[in-house]
């Protein structure tokens, strides 16, 4: 029995982190657009931005590992479920806007539905796992960095 909780934990931790890293394939970077853009000068290069989403993909998996392992993602509540699914695709969706579609006010407001959806999540995972919970917060930090960035990078250019 243990062992099957912990192969299906695994199985959510690499299912969930592929679906994440999922936009990054969908909706690559247009580079030569995006150094166009006038940017804050605090900026992080492209390369530190991957850097932090891979991990943040394997923390926000993990969270997610955790509870699939302590009591089953099935035994968690539809809302518990739709928030990471609107969380899920609002993440996804930013790369279409920005880098794809190149609406900065939209990529704008989608990280504004991450960030709220991540709080949200945050607190609706701690009744399942505090562990899990506390692996969101950097994520959320993150977040709120790429909203303001996504804000800086709106104004200066519109």
């Amino acid at each position: 029995m243990e062992v099957g909780k912990i192969l299906s934990a695994i199985l959510v931790f690499i299912v969930v982190y592929l679906l994440f890293s999922l936009s990054g394939i969908l909706f690559p970077v247009d580079r030569t657009w995006y150094a166009s853009l006038k940017k804050p000068s605090w900026t992080p290069s492209g390369k530190t931005i991957g850097m932090i989403w891979g991990i943040l993909y394997a923390l926000i998996a993990l969270s997610l590992a955790i509870i699939q392992y302590k009591m089953g993602l099935k035994s968690t509540s539809i809302s518990f479920i739709l928030l990471w699914l609107i969380n899920y695709l609002a993440n996804q969706a930013f790369s279409f806007f920005q880098f794809t579609a190149k609406k900065l006010d939209l990529a704008f407001l989608d990280t504004l539905v991450v960030v709220i959806t991540n709080i949200l999540l945050i607190y609706s995972t701690t009744q399942y796992s505090g562990l899990a919970a506390l692996l969101l917060i950097p994520y959320l930090i993150w977040s709120l960095i790429a909203t303001t960035l996504a804000w800086s990078i709106y104004r200066l250019n519109s």
